[in-house]
């Protein structure tokens, strides 16, 4: 290969990147039911249960939960395909943003709970991760699947009605302890609200590097380790270059999503749709 067409080359492969890696996404399924397995994990009773017990709480209280069971995100993280996932299906009530996504990642062996705009007040990610971890993981550990959306369904419902969670049991705090969670909070101002106004002062390319240098060094020294914080840092600089529209609430729904804008069932299909809510980028995840 001769150097005049090395560079054309290159410039042909870096293109072409977007695109291998928008075709390797797993695909999002369409919206009929507020319970959709495509693992096969659920029983139709189990289904039509929890399924039933969604439909109570969104006829009473009006914010839509959906689970969604796949048997893999790969290649994308999980809390990346819930943030997908929960653009196309627009759970909540538009305006309100009450929907909530859970979606269980059967062959990965994670979880993560997204949580809309109007829900963050009652379920922020602090109360999310103790639901996982208290509620979901110590059935799914067992292969009691049922059994942990189950529980962690009920209990969700029941912190959004205003019902607070007891006082944490002594030693099942998240394994990544206070340092990790708080190293996580620090992230998130980092990336999503210091970062935007050194993109603002500094450009978008320049700004997002300082966002992910800084990101890098305090993981570093938090972790100990030079690896983590190089990890870290490429993980925060591509967040806040392309992922700030989204948080920001830029970015509209995902093409060709959010079947409905009017929420509840349907009048054409027959199925459950969303009601046009917003995800506000909060969450939880886990893995067992």
């Amino acid at each position: 290969m001769t150097q005049r067409r090395l560079p054309r080359v290159l410039l042909a492969a870096a293109l072409l990147l977007p695109v291998a890696a928008a075709a390797a996404e797993v695909g999002i399924p369409p919206l009929g039911e507020r319970v959709t397995d495509l693992t096969s994990t659920l029983t139709a009773g189990q289904r039509a249960s929890l399924g039933q017990k969604l439909a109570a709480f969104e006829a009473r209280k009006g914010s839509q939960i959906g689970v969604l069971i796949v048997p893999t995100t790969q290649p994308e993280a999980v809390e990346q395909y819930a943030v997908r996932v929960q653009e196309a299906w627009k759970l909540g009530r538009k305006g309100v943003d009450d929907g909530v996504l859970m979606v269980v990642a059967k062959d990965d062996r994670r979880l993560w709970i997204e949580v809309g705009y109007g829900l963050e007040g009652a379920l922020p990610d602090a109360i999310a991760k103790r639901i996982i971890d208290e509620e979901i993981m110590p059935r799914f550990r067992q292969g009691d699947y049922f059994g942990g959306i189950s529980a962690g369904v009920d209990r969700i419902t029941r912190v959004i009605d205003g019902e607070p969670l007891p006082p944490p049991v002594t030693g099942t705090a998240s394994r990544g302890g206070p340092a990790g969670e708080n190293f996580l909070v620090i992230g998130f101002i980092l990336v999503f609200v210091v970062g935007s106004l050194l993109r603002a002062v500094f450009g978008r390319f320049l700004g997002s590097g300082i966002v992910g240098f800084a990101t890098g060094l305090i993981a570093w020294l938090v972790v100990g380790s030079l690896l983590i914080g190089i990890i870290f840092g490429i993980a925060a600089l591509v967040l806040s270059l392309f992922g700030g529209a989204r948080y920001r609430g830029w970015g509209g729904g995902y093409p060709g999503g959010g079947w409905s804008s009017g929420g509840g069932w349907s009048s054409g299909g027959g199925g459950w749709s969303g009601g046009g809510g917003m995800s506000g980028g909060g969450g939880a995840g886990g893995r067992w």
